[in-house]
């Protein structure tokens, strides 16, 4: 009984320790969501790819991580926001998002496209749009 016990409890650990990478895969990492939660750019930036294209109100440009920070900053400077919801996500070799973010001057539609380099999730394009 003792020996089952076992050979089922290693079986289940090698699964689990397989399976783990394909459960998180795909996932939109917590860190965004807090990001445009709080309204921080800095932590929203830190996830984004190399170049990123970016889509907020009628501006419309592909520019470096660094201009990319620096223009959600000022979008968060205008339009403070006070919480932010995911309301549908998908994908499989990268991941999408769509959510609604509350701020001090209304509510936007926000969408972002996910790529996964290494592991890690990165953004490959961001739009913001009124709602």
């Amino acid at each position: 009984m003792k020996a089952k016990r076992k050979l089922w409890t290693s079986i289940f650990l090698i699964c689990w320790v397989l399976a783990y990478p394909l459960i998180s895969f795909g996932q939109i990492p917590q860190p965004i969501i807090a990001g445009l939660k709080v309204g921080d750019s800095k932590i929203v930036a830190s996830h984004f790819y190399d170049n990123i294209e970016l889509v907020i109100l009628d501006r419309e440009l592909v520019c470096s991580q660094a201009q990319g920070e620096q223009i959600l900053k000022d979008f968060f400077v205008h339009h403070k926001p006070s919480d932010f919801k995911i309301t549908h996500q998908g994908g499989n070799d990268s991941s999408y998002a769509i959510g609604m973010m509350q701020t001090n001057n209304g509510n936007f539609r926000v969408y972002f496209l996910l790529k996964f380099n290494g592991g890690k999730a990165q953004i490959v394009q961001l739009r913001i749009d009124k709602d």
